[in-house]
């Protein structure tokens, strides 16, 4: 397979450092063909401005969504993003890791997929009409390819479970899983968290990387997370809304958009 790794993280010496070099060594051992996108190490423009833009003339006003379109249809979006674009079309899965900040993914990263996702590439695609609002949310340009998340945290597993202060991780890795990668028509696996980062010691370090590697091993077999097709049918058209009797009656939120066992 072809493995896409999109990595931020600023120190290579890093726990993230050690575990995207034991990623690697894992993946190319398997036969894999890898590339890796270090964020940081790339320098990587994380602001969408009117830089990206080339093509648009100075006294017209920056509306970023179709500023975004001209550039995605006339083939005129900055080289920087177009090289990422074909790493992404080039993969079968892709692995995005990265520390858990506030609760989200470092601002280099969030400007990896403002920039990336270009009107034309990820989203805004496919037709709009009273049956189906658009190629999203299990379909669109990455279908046919898995993703995953490798993630990193400070706080306790406790601090980020179902009543924990900080809230379930898999609500706070939601707008993620679900609102970029499934939203562009990737399969979801579930992603790979490793609690108390910051207090790793080698031994910890060690049981960590053997868990990452038997996950990396399961990349075909792994059964992805069962979110709801957005024109599968179980939606209204266009309001978007669960359709009534959907759903265990006891669920609200995030839960209702994952189908029961």
């Amino acid at each position: 397979m072809k493995v896409f790794i999109v990595f931020a993280h600023p120190e290579p010496q890093s726990l993230n450092g050690a575990l995207l070099r034991t990623t690697v060594e894992e993946l190319e051992s398997q036969g894999h063909e890898v590339q890796v996108s270090d964020l940081y190490a790339m320098k990587w423009k994380s602001q969408v401005d009117r830089e990206d833009f080339p093509h648009l003339a100075p006294d017209k006003r920056f509306r970023v969504e179709y500023a975004s379109a001209e550039a995605t249809a006339a083939d005129t979006l900055t080289d920087d993003v177009k090289r990422e674009q074909e790493k992404l079309l080039w993969a079968d899965v892709v692995i995005f890791q990265f520390p858990l900040w506030w609760l989200g993914m470092p601002a280099i990263l969030k400007g990896w997929f403002d920039r990336v996702y270009s009107y034309g590439f990820a989203y805004g695609l496919g037709e709009y009409n009273d049956k189906r609002w658009g190629d999203r949310y299990g379909e669109g340009k990455m279908l046919g390819k898995r993703a995953f998340l490798v993630v990193t945290a400070g706080g306790r597993k406790e601090h980020l479970s179902a009543r924990g202060i900080a809230g379930p991780i898999d609500d706070i890795l939601f707008p993620i899983n679900h609102g970029m990668l499934y939203y562009s028509g990737f399969a979801v696996l579930p992603p790979f968290v490793v609690y108390l980062a910051n207090r790793s010691d080698d031994e910890k370090f060690r049981s960590t990387a053997i868990e990452l590697r038997q996950k990396l091993k399961s990349l075909s077999d792994e059964r992805p997370i069962a979110y709801r097709r957005q024109n599968g049918g179980d939606y209204e058209i266009p309001t978007l809304v669960l359709k009534a009797g959907l759903g265990n009656s006891s669920a609200s939120g995030f839960s209702l958009h994952i189908m029961e066992e």
